[in-house]
């Protein structure tokens, strides 16, 4: 018997997988307790400001779900999905130039569960695959599962930095003793990076694309934040460019992630694999989820919705960047996104922002320390910060960034007394 209060000690701490020693718990998933306060402005989850949606257009979808299509949103469905929902997808893709069938299609529980499925078709333990550093904590979840190494190339704001990509592609062939780089993939999120705001350039994609067919790698693109842009050109998707590309969608940010609803386009024989590990995973996804889905894009103007959506975060945005030149130091830089939810914020090398974390509860605030979106135990981006600007209002988006700054500051000049009294 448990006793309540008393430390409970794991009796099966020697039967448990060896990955479970890589696995590590979500930076957002543990702060969203701290983030439901009534207290506490949070700038940590990238969580989509839902409440304005039309409750009664929804109420009107949830019902024909069920009152139109029968028993069949309440029966077991196929692995790969439901074919109204692909054939939905696919005209979603057609608006981003991207020309599939639904046999092309594979529907997922969230983009979460494509990111699993991938690292478990693709990943060996000791596998090398490459990502933006940093990157998702969720993808640094879902792959680490599967014991890889992860390689991570820089970004600025043009996106990841595909010439040293290509140098170090040329050392790992370089440094191999059968003239191979050993890369299983590439994982990018390249539009509006979560968590680094930036979108990757044309030019920029042009080369990754030439790079992956010159040392034959595959191409994963997440892509749940492509149709938030609020400001710039929009840049073509990179399934649009080449077909071998993989590509992960998700309603999650133009629609309602609780529906738990994504997508995974790729080659046919990709595909295969991929549906068969996903029989072991979940049968089939939520049939009644899919067809809410498909009644919402067939029958309501969904888009003018998230047109709304997408004027509240250009906001937000702007209040979020007009804040931090107002209260950041004059040492710190910050990204400039053109759409999607984040910013990326880079402080001085000695402001250790997961300690930093502690302190800024106190004062009511909530954010991502950057270390959590490198590899475990890279010891990378301590010194960094994701915050979010999606849901919260621009008022209390200044009030947090002051808060933030005010924080920064007192460390900042804990460190310079420090230094003034030769302590460190």
């Amino acid at each position: 018997m448990q006793v309540p209060g008393l430390i409970q000690f794991d009796d099966w701490q020697d039967i448990y997988a060896s990955r479970m020693e890589t696995m590590r718990s979500s930076a957002v998933r543990d702060l969203f307790a701290a983030a439901s306060r009534s207290d506490i402005i949070s700038l940590s989850g990238g969580m989509p400001d839902i409440r304005n949606l039309p409750l009664e257009t929804v109420s009107k979808v949830a019902a024909d779900a069920v009152l139109k299509e029968g028993v069949a949103g309440l029966q077991y469905g196929n692995t790969t999905g439901r074919e109204q929902t692909k054939e939905v997808v696919c005209r979603l893709m057609k608006d981003l130039n991207i020309e599939v069938v639904p046999a092309d299609v594979t529907i997922t529980s969230g983009g979460q569960q494509a990111l699993d499925l991938i690292g478990k078709i693709f990943i060996s333990k000791g596998d090398l695959i490459i990502t933006e550093g940093p990157t998702y904590l969720g993808a640094l979840q879902a792959f680490s599962a599967y014991e890889p190494n992860i390689l991570t190339i820089p970004f600025d704001e043009e996106g990841m930095k595909t010439d040293l990509l290509e140098a170090e592609l040329a050392r790992l062939v370089a440094e191999s003793p059968d003239g191979r780089h050993g890369v299983k993939f590439l994982y990018t999120i390249p539009n509006f990076h979560n968590p680094g705001g930036v979108t990757i350039s044309l030019a920029r994609r042009k080369h990754l694309l030439e790079l992956s067919h010159t040392y034959k790698f595959l191409i994963i693109e997440d892509d749940p934040y492509g149709r938030l842009r609020f400001s710039g050109t929009p840049v073509p998707a990179l399934r649009s460019m080449d077909a071998n590309v993989v590509y992960l969608g998700t309603v999650s940010k133009v629609f309602a992630p609780g529906l738990r609803t994504g997508w995974v386009i790729a080659p046919r024989p990709i595909l295969a694999k991929l549906n068969l590990a996903k029989q072991g995973a979940d049968l089939c996804g939520s049939a009644l989820n899919q067809v809410i889905v498909e009644h919402y894009f067939n029958d309501t103007d969904w888009q003018s919705e998230l047109d709304k959506m997408i004027g509240l975060y250009a906001k937000r945005r702007d209040a979020m960047l007009e804040a931090l030149e107002h209260f950041f130091p004059a040492e710190s830089t910050w990204t400039h996104p053109e759409g999607g939810l984040f910013v990326w914020v880079t402080l001085p090398e000695y402001v250790d922002t997961p300690q930093m974390l502690s302190v800024a509860l106190d004062k009511g605030v909530t954010f991502v320390p950057g270390d959590g979106c490198y590899p475990g135990g890279s010891g990378m981006g301590r010194n960094a910060m994701r915050i979010a600007f999606c849901y919260e209002e621009p008022k209390n988006i200044r009030e947090a960034i002051r808060r933030l700054g005010k924080v920064i500051e007192e460390r900042m000049e804990l460190y310079r007394a420090f230094m003034d009294a030769g302590a460190l």
